[in-house]
């Protein structure tokens, strides 16, 4: 099984595949947007971590910047209904930390930002993943880039996002208030933020 790739970047592709030549073999390598984007230059070294995925009538090799991103992958994967293909579009849409956020929130909104993902199925997986991915029944706690840190208290948020979809706002909308916000504290203060940016578009 190929686990990693190190070697020149050849091509990327418009349907997110990238051909990266190893020792004058060139592989190709289907990835996220964001990894195909951010994985380097034309003609410039490259390393990807690697999922093999092998079928009785072709293999394929699915790229990932971290090994992270790798395991997340090889879980979703395992769980019932998800190919690599909606495995990758997930991972798409949810980095890893985002994912675990998600889950540990049960958040089935932001999984139905997932094309090909409706409530029945956001709902069954989150179910597999508590499992899989080994989320705490405590808060997550998730650190940026700049060194901040994120709690995530799922009762509130859970209250929250029941609160504006009892008022009509759709699933993009709420998605995108909730990202903006704390997670945990009040839930009406949290709901009169909200109901706050949703109407002013901040």
């Amino acid at each position: 099984m190929i686990g990693s790739l190190r070697g020149t970047l050849l091509d990327r592709g418009p349907d997110g595949e990238l051909l990266v030549e190893v020792a004058g073999v060139g592989y190709r390598v289907a990835v996220t947007p964001s990894t195909s984007v951010t994985i380097g230059e034309i003609d410039g070294d490259v390393f990807v971590h690697t999922h093999h995925a092998v079928r009785e009538d072709s293999e394929t090799l699915y790229g990932f910047a971290s090994i992270d991103e790798r395991r997340i992958f090889e879980q979703l994967i395992s769980a019932h209904g998800v190919g690599p293909a909606l495995g990758l579009a997930i991972l798409s849409v949810h980095g890893p930390d985002a994912l675990r956020l998600a889950v540990a929130d049960d958040d089935v909104a932001a999984l139905c930002l997932v094309p090909g993902v409706g409530k029945k199925t956001a709902a069954r997986l989150i179910m597999e993943l508590k499992s899989k991915l080994d989320v705490p029944d405590g808060p997550v706690i998730t650190i940026s880039d700049d060194g901040s840190s994120t709690s995530s208290a799922g009762g509130a948020r859970a209250d929250l996002r029941a609160a504006l979809e009892g008022l009509g706002y759709g699933a993009d909308e709420i998605h995108g208030v909730l990202s903006e916000l704390p997670s945990d504290g009040d839930t009406s203060e949290l709901l009169k933020e909200a109901l706050k940016r949703l109407a002013t578009g901040v």
